[in-house]
């Protein structure tokens, strides 16, 4: 028997990413001169551990979790249950709108820190994968509702019931007079 969950949606990550971050780490290292001569060793160092950043990230969207992989010396595996999910949020900054990426944040119920839990750059179509999160996020919700919605109105309560409850209310009633005078 198969124990593994049903796949909704599998994120597929841009390869211009590396390009992105290959630039990003460019352009730190000149701002900061002391980095300039270590230009010579981040292009070809960088060029070839962001590609294999980038073969090491997944993101499984299931029907009740988000599944994220990254890293390559410290490996990080996040499942994050979608009921929990307060917001999915988007960021893209100027270098960014250049190479058509988005970095997808997820933020959770009960999160510590500032920050987001996961921030993922590259996803190819970020925009729906989000839609799709989200979507499947509401549709846990929806059903998580229905289940603790009670599916029918109490019993009516007997007779003798209602002649305690009676009882109780002109007991109290007697009580509030008399603390009134």
């Amino acid at each position: 028997m198969n124990n593994e969950p049903t796949l909704l949606r599998k994120a597929e990550f841009n390869t211009r990413v590396c390009s992105y971050w290959l630039l990003s780490g460019t352009i730190i290292l000149t701002v900061t001169i002391v980095g300039i001569p270590l230009l010579l060793l981040w292009l070809p160092l960088g060029m070839f551990f962001s590609h294999r950043y980038l073969s090491r990230m997944e993101c499984l969207l299931t029907p009740k979790a988000l599944k994220v992989k990254k890293g390559m010396l410290v490996r990080i595996e996040k499942t994050i249950p979608l009921e929990k999910i307060t917001d999915m949020g988007m960021v893209q900054g100027p270098i960014m709108r250049h190479y058509e990426l988005h970095t997808l944040t997820v933020e959770t119920a009960g999160q510590s820190g500032p920050g987001a839990l996961v921030a993922l750059t590259g996803i190819k179509d970020a925009i729906e994968f989000r839609e799709a999160v989200l979507a499947q996020r509401d549709a846990v919700a929806d059903k998580t509702m229905d289940a603790t919605t009670p599916t029918s109105a109490a019993p009516p309560a007997n007779q003798e019931q209602l002649e305690v409850m009676k009882e109780i209310r002109d007991t109290l009633q007697r009580i509030e007079q008399k603390i009134k005078s």
